[in-house]
């Protein structure tokens, strides 16, 4: 298979001198993403995307008891009709929410064919001839759709093997036809969807805290939210990189969809443990921010998606998040009504936008410990 040349310039080298600034630059300036170097034919990865001898040994899964582990699974079916199920759904998802900071959601009311057909959105964007994708390829941040590689591709240890589309939907949304047409329909159509089910995990999560239904909402919880749509393309060497190295996500809320490849882990008890693909499931995660608030009392937990050979992986993560996505001073502190002289604040009170900036800053294999700790008290 013939190259193009800026993805030769990507390619590993033998030679002793490696400058690893200049390789990054290479790849960020084809625009063109992990994609386009399978595209290319490579059969090595690149230096860049290499985690260091430490990182690979702690990429292995660890199954000393893991068969014990297994991520909680909460059902929605009766949840308006019967108020003693209504009852138990809350206290699971207290559970889930205080000791694993994950759980799967089924019969969550989005129909299978909206989630079949954003993953086939998602996909057929990423399959694009590049030229098509191009033209939103940036890493403004600032710019609610943007196609991009590694948000932290200067500041990691080592690039993941993966490409992402990221549109914001809430609030203030593009005009619709900035999204890509590849997948514009189906993304608004199911960021309504999803938006109705965060209107719903708050509630349960605020009664989950013994607080007012509506109290994550009226604090702004669901105020905003990005779609992030990853893909994961086949890699010829998974054992030297990962999908998405280990993270917490900066915000307070993540409800992922996922497609039946695999490859999701959750770190509990010190085991990474394997999240299968659930038919029709949606995956929920507890984020730094709702941690911050609930002052440790929901647990924002680190997590992974391992490289492998039987890609392309696709997945629609949705993260909400206050301000996120447009200025705002407004500060973030431990719930008042959480607190007390036996339960004090544990967290100074912070703006979001300078959270996700000291975040962003520190790279993707750093981010939990630092970024919560420099707001501990």
């Amino acid at each position: 298979m013939e190259m193009d040349s800026n993805m030769q310039k990507v390619l590993p080298t033998e030679e002793e001198d490696y400058d690893r600034a200049k390789e990054l630059k290479a790849f960020d300036d084809t625009k063109a993403g992990v994609k386009g170097l399978v595209d290319a034919g490579v059969a090595t990865i690149p230096r860049i995307f290499c985690l260091p001898p430490e990182d690979i040994l702690s990429a292995k899964l660890d199954d000393h008891h893991v068969d014990s582990f297994q991520i909680p699974i909460i059902d929605l079916k009766d949840i308006k009709s019967d108020p003693a199920a209504h009852t138990e759904i809350v206290e699971k998802i207290k559970y889930a929410s205080e000791k694993w900071g994950f759980f799967q959601l089924i019969n969550h009311s989005i129909p299978q064919d909206v989630m079949s057909k954003v993953l086939a959105g998602v996909h057929r964007f990423h399959e694009q001839p590049n030229e098509a994708k191009m033209g939103f390829y940036s890493r403004e941040n600032e710019k609610k759709v943007r196609f991009t590689s590694n948000y932290d591709l200067y500041q990691s240890k080592a690039a993941s093997w993966r490409d992402t589309l990221v549109c914001v939907m809430a609030p203030n949304p593009p005009p619709p036809e900035e999204y890509p047409i590849a997948c514009r329909e189906i993304l608004m159509e199911y960021s309504k969807h999803v938006q109705n089910i965060g209107q719903i995990l708050f509630g349960l999560l605020s009664e989950a805290l013994g607080l007012n239904p509506s109290h994550l909402t009226d604090m702004g919880c669901l105020e905003g939210h990005a779609l992030f749509c990853q893909y994961y393309p086949a890699c010829p060497e998974p054992d030297r990189t990962l999908g998405h190295a280990k993270h917490c996500d900066p915000d307070f809320l993540t409800v992922l969809l996922q497609d039946q490849i695999g490859g999701l882990q959750v770190l509990h008890q010190d085991h990474w443990i394997d999240v299968p693909p659930l038919e029709g499931a949606l995956i929920v995660n507890i984020g730094d921010l709702l941690q911050l608030i609930s002052n440790d009392k929901f647990r924002s937990v680190q997590h992974r998606v391992l490289a492998n050979r039987a890609g392309p992986r696709v997945s629609v993560v949705c993260l909400f998040s206050t301000t996120h996505f447009q200025p705002s001073n407004k500060l973030c502190g431990p719930i008042k009504e959480l607190l007390s002289a036996s339960n004090p604040p544990l967290y100074k009170e912070t703006l979001i936008k300078d959270f996700l900036n000291f975040h962003c800053s520190l790279g993707v294999l750093n981010n939990h410990d630092c970024a919560l700790a420099f707001l501990r008290l």
